[in-house]
């Protein structure tokens, strides 16, 4: 079982912003025993770094997070973006691989690592619901590898149509990360990125709303984009 104390693993990163009462981890079978703890960052805030231990597995309640690496000439290539209800720190080795930062403000539910094994050594259901998440993160490695051969357009129209999937709440998407994020992931600059998304305004296959809130007006025409 998790105990208030769980923050204090790096003791140069501050503890998080709030603390809430232990409840089952959800998505990974309530009956199943575990336990876990929930913690609120702030914005830009990290919530485990490279390199660092992986002891927990975590799940976004609210808000959103980055996974991310500093690259050699200083420019950053984030991983993935994980919404509310996914799952992530899910490593095959002990060290974090990427850093995970909170994009706004984000609620986060932890559970040990090595109760998620014991639990899936003994529980189908759990043991599956970890291959089936391992498996996601793998089919995500490999689009984002066939979507670096793809046109900056192709590239955005690529990321419009995850989102949509992943967001669009009534027609509407309101995206969390701002256009560097964007940038970032997609390995675009920050004007590239601004360009596409101008052009296929002008187009008239999205519209703005905010300056994160889209609307797909044609969505047809960015998986002719995409294919």
């Amino acid at each position: 079982m998790l105990t208030p104390s769980a923050p204090s693993l790096n003791i140069n990163r501050p503890a998080p912003s709030a603390f809430a009462p232990s409840k089952p981890f959800c998505g990974l079978s309530s009956h199943a025993g575990l336990i876990a703890t929930e913690f609120t960052y702030r914005n830009d805030e990290e919530i485990y770094g490279k390199d660092e231990p992986a002891e927990y597995v975590y799940q976004v309640i609210r808000g959103a997070v980055r996974t991310y690496k500093l690259l050699s000439d200083g420019s950053r290539q984030i991983g993935a973006f994980h919404l509310s209800g996914d799952v992530f720190g899910l490593v095959s080795g002990t060290k974090h691989r990427l850093a995970a930062e909170a994009i706004i403000d984000t609620t986060v539910r932890l559970v040990r690592r090595r109760s998620l094994e014991q639990v899936a050594g003994t529980n189908v259901q759990v043991a599956h619901k970890l291959w089936t998440m391992t498996a996601g993160d793998l089919k995500h490695a490999e689009e984002m590898l066939l979507l670096s051969r793809k046109s900056a357009m192709e590239r955005v129209a690529n990321f419009l149509l995850e989102m949509d999937r992943r967001l669009a709440v009534a027609g509407m998407m309101a995206l969390p990360m701002c256009r560097r994020d964007i940038g970032d992931y997609l390995g675009l600059t920050l004007e590239t990125v601004s360009r596409a998304l101008s052009q296929l305004n002008d187009e008239g296959v999205l519209g703005f709303s905010g300056a994160r809130q889209i609307v797909l007006r044609n969505r047809q025409r960015l998986r002719n984009m995409d294919i």
